[in-house]
């Protein structure tokens, strides 16, 4: 078995000590700075709290970070020189000088390291990924009722990284060029942000991210030669629509349009299964294989570096 703790104890933090407990991870308990709230849940829900962070890491194998943003280069660079092996929520840490150190050590270590971005395991994204060839240009929106909880880092960090994630995941080429602007409405730091991403490829990448917005959105639409594919990751669906010569085989009923050279082309959709799964669930199994299979993680500490830099070079502009 692999003993896993978990280190913060907030919303989504009861989130994973509540999957770990029923997971192939042997959950040895948690760590939190606020003992009140901590000795209620350990109490109602029987997991074993730990006042002292170093009295839970010298018992397990593995960490799951759960705490704020702010503490993740410490507690993170503790954990992997005690020989834990790390999951980190996203943003891996506040910036990417500390990403750079983080991921460094883990490498001199043989650490395992994993950077939660759930949106790469949301099922929309899994079922649609093979339709996704050489992007041109895509457009990505992620708006969200205010909430303070996330507000310690700006919305560039809290919202958009994810989709910075799922582009670089997408195009993997390197970044051109960088345009961008936002503005700080509620918080400190900036609440409404849009980013123009230019790739060395070619493809354009348009990112909007806002947590003041009247209602929630996470949609990325990618245009690419002959599809358009557009993915909701808040409803979990996505949808894929192909362009192809028209051939005798079509009929009137098939939907037919005329480009510029009039040339007729059949427009028609693609309609794969989605399989329904817990996206925290899946990352933590990933997390889990990856350490028993000695393999490095399918989100790792590298991606979380490089989702960091492209962050870091947004907000140098705001």
């Amino acid at each position: 078995m692999i003993k896993v703790g978990v280190i913060g104890a907030g919303h989504l933090g009861k989130i994973h000590l509540n999957i770990l407990s029923n997971s192939d991870f042997d959950l040895i308990g948690f760590h939190d700075t606020d003992v009140v709230n901590s000795e209620k849940l350990a109490s109602e829900k029987g997991y074993v709290f730990f006042k002292e962070i170093d009295s839970l890491i010298n018992l397990i194998d593995a960490a799951v970070i759960v705490s704020p943003t702010t503490t993740h280069f410490e507690i993170a660079k503790k954990c992997i020189n005690n020989g834990n092996h790390i999951f980190v929520e996203k943003p891996l840490t506040t910036n990417s000088k500390e990403a750079r150190i983080i991921n460094k050590l883990a490498n001199e270590k043989n650490i395992i390291g994993q950077v939660g971005f759930v949106e790469r395991y949301n099922q929309a994204f899994i079922s649609c990924r093979e339709f996704i060839d050489q992007p041109k240009f895509i457009e990505s929106h992620r708006l969200s009722d205010f909430n303070p909880r996330g507000t310690d880092v700006s919305v560039i960090m809290d919202l958009m990284i994810h989709d910075i994630d799922i582009i670089l995941n997408i195009n993997q080429s390197k970044v051109k060029k960088i345009d961008a602007s936002g503005v700080s409405i509620i918080s400190s730091t900036p609440d409404i942000a849009n980013a123009r991403i230019e790739f060395e490829n070619g493809c354009i990448a348009n990112l909007t991210s806002s947590r003041i917005s009247l209602k929630k959105m996470r949609k990325t639409r990618i245009f690419q030669e002959n599809a358009y594919i557009s993915i909701n990751f808040l409803e979990k669906d996505f949808q894929v629509v192909k362009i192809r010569d028209k051939d005798t085989n079509d009929n009137e009923n098939s939907l037919i349009i005329k480009n510029n050279l009039g040339q007729e082309k059949v427009i028609f959709f693609e309609n794969p299964d989605i399989n329904e799964i817990n996206s925290i669930e899946a990352e933590l199994n990933d997390f889990f294989h990856s350490i028993k299979n000695k393999s490095e993680s399918k989100v790792s500490l590298n991606d979380g570096l490089m989702a960091l830099e492209v962050a870091e070079e947004i907000m140098s502009q705001l």
